[in-house]
């Protein structure tokens, strides 16, 4: 399975760019959301010049959000990198992603607010989508994942709807310690891990769940036809 890429990874050419943009987007964006005229105003205010702007962010707005979210990515992984992280089992290492993750997104938290809703526009949600996965990934093989199998897959489909989830229940907490989003995410943990014990008991049973979607091929498309 290759590595994913990250176009804004730290040896970006544009990276001391984006770095001194970004405060100034993200601190205006809680107030004016992410459009041009915010990116043009924080250009003016960080001291990037509309060229750098074009080349740092071809797509304006949709690409500081992806910026953004792989730099709350390296937060994510770089948590689970020591000693003590390498010694949790499953289900202490997910909150060590997810938590960091959030951690690093606080301080602009009402601009992670808008940007969720950016891109949950029709035309942004398949970017929406990829960011998910991809900090499902990260954090995947941040933990040690081997699976190159179909658990591969569902693996990141599961921490991905964690995320989502947890996510939307943070930005409707405003208590000082989120406390709430913290319960909220072990419950979800704790979901997981009772899908997983189910999956283990079917697995032995013999039933293979990569089958099944051959099977289903089979009875929606057979031969034939």
């Amino acid at each position: 399975m290759a590595e994913p890429q990250d176009p804004f990874g730290p040896q970006d050419p544009f990276e001391d760019v984006r770095r001194r943009f970004a405060p100034a987007a993200l601190e205006a964006a809680a107030f004016e959301g992410f459009t041009p005229g915010m990116m043009a105003s924080a250009a003016a205010r960080s001291g990037v010049s509309a060229a750098e702007l074009a080349a740092a962010f071809p797509k304006g707005a949709l690409d500081l959000i992806i910026y953004w979210s792989g730099s709350a990515d390296r937060a994510a992984t770089a948590a689970l990198q020591d000693d003590e992280a390498a010694a949790l089992n499953i289900r202490e290492k997910v909150p060590r992603g997810v938590e960091p993750r959030i951690d690093y997104l606080r301080p602009h938290k009402e601009a992670a607010r808008r940007a969720a809703a950016f891109l949950a526009l029709p035309h942004n949600a398949p970017t929406g989508a990829r960011l998910v996965w991809n900090a499902s990934d990260e954090i995947w093989r941040a933990m040690g994942d081997p699976s190159t199998d179909f658990n591969f897959y569902s693996k990141r489909a599961i921490l991905s709807g964690v995320l989502s989830s947890t996510m939307a229940r943070w930005f409707a907490d405003d208590s000082d310690d989120e406390g709430e989003t913290k319960s909220f995410l072990r419950a979800r943990i704790d979901n997981v891990m009772q899908f997983e014990k189910v999956k283990a008991r079917v697995r032995d049973s013999g039933f293979d769940p990569a089958g099944m979607w051959g099977w289903l091929a089979k009875v929606r498309y057979p031969e034939g036809r």
